[in-house]
């Protein structure tokens, strides 16, 4: 399936395929240059290379080239890793890198490219898994519903900000992969760098009282507000798993949850 893509845009292979669910990747060279050759196989991946294109390489990986089903953009060659960081004792760092990335993807731009979902379109599981498991989902749909009344800063969302999702480009610096095709507001962007369960520190209190701290100064958002939002993200993430099958991740998010609510509890309400 890449040749087309290797003779057309002159590539060469530089390594072997990756495949994800949504897409099939391969390492190739451009120009002498390293980049990752990406042929997305459903629409939210296909929309995710235009919003790439869209972002011009500020905040997110350059695109050098694309077309309806395939990407071509500058591959991340740096040592560094978000995760290692946060998981070694450069939790704060890695956290503040993070929210300057996604500032940079939430700048202002031109018109936004056409099929992008609304915010509210997102948390539809969430809202199906409240009504089927009731409890402290019951509490995250009713945040989530608020949240997405009085939605503020609206902006282009990168939708998928999570440790393994911006990575080390060298000299050009931290840079975000993979978004997916969602708009609504900025602090939904920021949830996921404290509730994300693919981090084993996630349920931590520690280290959430920590980055909560970190987070919320970084992205200059409320420490209210932002709980706000890993209560609704994470009750939405642990939807996700519920349809999946994967109660013992979704009880993660539900423990993320608790603690965002406890938090919640020693702060007035944004």
């Amino acid at each position: 399936m890449f040749d087309r893509y290797l003779h057309a845009w002159k590539l060469s292979a530089d390594g072997d395929p990756i495949t994800t669910p949504g897409s099939d990747l391969l390492p190739v060279r451009w120009q002498g240059l390293p980049a990752m050759l990406k042929i997305a196989h459903t629409e939210e991946e296909q929309l995710g290379g235009r919003l790439m294109s869209g972002w011009a390489g500020e905040g997110a990986a350059r695109v050098y080239a694309h077309d309806e089903s395939a990407v071509l953009m500058e591959r991340a060659t740096g040592s560094g890793s978000l995760r290692h960081m946060a998981l070694n004792g450069q939790d704060d760092e890695a956290s503040r890198i993070a929210c300057a990335a996604v500032a940079r993807l939430h700048a202002p731009r031109r018109s936004p490219p056409e099929g992008l979902l609304s915010l509210q379109s997102a948390f539809q599981s969430l809202w199906a898994a409240a009504e089927h498991e009731g409890g402290v989902l019951l509490d995250c749909a009713a945040t989530a519903r608020a949240l997405l009344t009085g939605q503020q800063d609206i902006v282009v969302l990168h939708g998928d900000i999570h440790h393994d999702n911006i990575l080390d480009f060298g000299a050009r610096g931290w840079l975000a992969i993979d978004p997916k095709r969602v708009m609504g507001d900025r602090g939904y962007d920021y949830a996921n760098l404290l509730c994300n369960p693919d981090l084993p520190t996630c349920n931590d209190p520690v280290r959430f009282k920590r980055q909560l701290d970190v987070i919320a100064q970084a992205a200059n958002l409320s420490h209210p507000r932002l709980l706000q939002w890993v209560v609704a993200h994470a009750g939405l993430s642990a939807a996700w798993f519920l349809e999946d099958g994967e109660r013992q991740r979704a009880n993660i998010n539900l423990e993320v949850v608790r603690l965002a609510q406890r938090a919640l509890a020693q702060w007035p309400m944004a």
